[in-house]
């Protein structure tokens, strides 16, 4: 077991041997390095005043990525690279293009979030040469601005690749650093810690496994989107993290020809092309989910593993028919995704039992698929409710198959069983659709919270369906305010 963190703060390697397992990069940055240009507002991963880059190794190539500080832990930096907006100054104190560009075009004025939005833009301009629009607007809706307004700042992000030659850029050779990188990665188990608390990173499969078995009561943390907020904003101490983000096997997408295998520590950015590809309307989804920094640290696996019943990926997985691999020591087992979750706060995992996988089966021939969040926000918001469907269709138009599954609508992602027995077998019409819809009432309980009542959850979920119907039956009807509108007649 290696007992020392490592990684690099810009070019510089640190080397640390007590940790606290649940010290944000944030705190670390402000309260021991003094490097209070990384701001603090939400403590929670909305506001994006936090956001510095991370340099990963994907594979044997350097990527980066914008992530919130805030809600990250320093030791899951092992291995990996940490910009802050104090590495953007050149050693001749000249700005960088992306500050240069905020500068030009008055993306400024009190200046609390704009070390997060530089961060943002870097994270960009390192990896993307001039995207569109759409594309910017996604890179930035996670950092919050109350006073300038986003048009100076989209102008800053169109305008930065004008600024000097971005082949030259300090931060563009990423070789040398990846192979820096390379130098600090190992088939050890990370244990850090302090105070009598401890920090575990397995870096394969059956290091995991064990770890689980051998420290029951632990906590699991992939991505920390959620256990972060147990930490800054419930003041949990948790004495054992076990940390999943250095086992590469479960950071794969396998394609084994009829299915995706998706490892549980799949992010949610990396996930999100080779998904849509097989179900647009599933990419959409996980467009919305929370924003770019969270996405780049949030997993797929983690969003099972919550249990939560407004999570937004189980209800899109549960319509697609995924399967659930999980594993406890050398023992693997299978079962629908929908089967794993019993009720509120309980699923079907035994001590010591993790999600290695979950199966995404491609879609067959004929089938169609429709995902619809519904939130008080188009981005960064939680779900009210959730619908996903995937619905075939035989040659005479009756319903051969379709699964319809609901987040929102109950204490777990659920099926929608009344509404499906309806459809199943008759002919896809206004009237089959109607009754299906009242049909529906009898699948769901919801609760009434801030987030919705239980009445408008109720007639929000019916009319999804018929929105499902609309979009299927009649080419001509305009159903999509944003995205791809052309995902509606697919």
């Amino acid at each position: 077991m290696r007992q020392r963190l490592r990684f690099y703060l810009g070019d510089e390697l640190r080397e640390i041997d007590a940790v606290d397992p649940t010290l944000t990069v944030l705190d670390w940055l402000r309260l021991s390095e003094r490097r209070v240009g990384t701001k603090e507002g939400c403590a929670e991963g909305d506001c994006g005043a936090c956001t510095v880059v991370v340099g990963r190794l994907d594979g044997d190539t350097l990527r980066y990525e914008a992530v919130n500080a805030c809600i990250r832990f320093l030791a899951t930096l092992d291995g990996c690279r940490l910009l802050t907006v104090e590495h953007l100054k050149g050693p001749d104190g000249a700005l960088h293009p992306v500050q240069q560009a905020m500068v030009d075009c008055h993306g400024s004025q009190c200046g609390f979030c704009t070390p997060g939005f530089v961060m943002s833009l870097l994270a960009l301009y390192l990896n993307e040469e001039r995207p569109d629009g759409r594309r910017i607007d996604d890179a930035l809706a996670g950092n919050l601005c109350r006073c300038t307004g986003y048009e100076p700042i989209v102008r800053a992000a169109q305008g930065m690749y004008d600024i000097g030659d971005r082949s030259a850029d300090r931060f563009a050779d990423r070789a040398a650093m990846a192979e820096k990188l390379k130098a600090l990665r190992d088939e050890e188990i990370l244990g850090v810690g302090a105070g009598g608390r401890r920090f575990l990173a397995p870096a394969t499969v059956p290091q995991l496994a064990q770890l689980l078995l051998d420290n029951p009561g632990a906590t699991i943390v992939a991505g920390a989107t959620d256990v972060g907020l147990w930490v800054t904003k419930f003041q949990r101490v948790l004495a054992t993290v076990i940390y999943t983000g250095r086992v590469r096997d479960l950071r794969r997408i396998e394609d084994r020809g009829d299915a995706l295998v998706i490892g549980a520590g799949v992010t949610y950015s990396d996930a999100a092309e080779r998904i849509a590809a097989l179900y647009p309307d599933f990419g959409e989804l996980i467009r919305r989910i929370g924003a770019e920094q969270v996405r780049n640290m949030g997993t797929i696996g983690g969003n099972i593993a919550n249990g939560s019943p407004i999570g937004d990926t189980p209800p899109a997985l549960i319509a697609c028919g995924a399967t659930l691999r999980l594993r406890r020591g050398a023992e693997t087992r299978e079962l629908p995704l929908e089967d794993f979750f019993i009720e509120y706060g309980r699923q079907d995992r035994r001590e010591g039992e993790f999600v290695e996988a979950v199966i995404l089966p491609k879609p067959a021939a004929g089938m169609r698929f429709r995902a619809y969040k519904i939130a008080k926000r188009f981005d960064q918001d939680i779900s009210a409710v959730c619908g996903a469907f995937r619905l075939r269709l035989d040659g005479e138009g009756r319903v051969a198959d379709i699964r319809i599954a609901f987040g929102g609508m109950s204490g777990t992602p659920k099926r929608a069983g009344a509404a499906e027995a309806a459809l199943l077998g008759g002919h896809w019409t206004e009237d089959a659709v109607i009754r299906a819809m009242e049909a529906m009432a009898g699948d769901y309980t919801p609760l009434s919270d801030w987030r919705a009542s239980a009445g408008y959850r109720s007639m929000v979920a019916a009319n999804l369906l018929m929105k499902l119907y609309v979009e299927t039956s009649d080419p001509a009807a305009d159903t999509r305010l944003v995205g791809d509108r052309r995902l509606a007649h697919a």
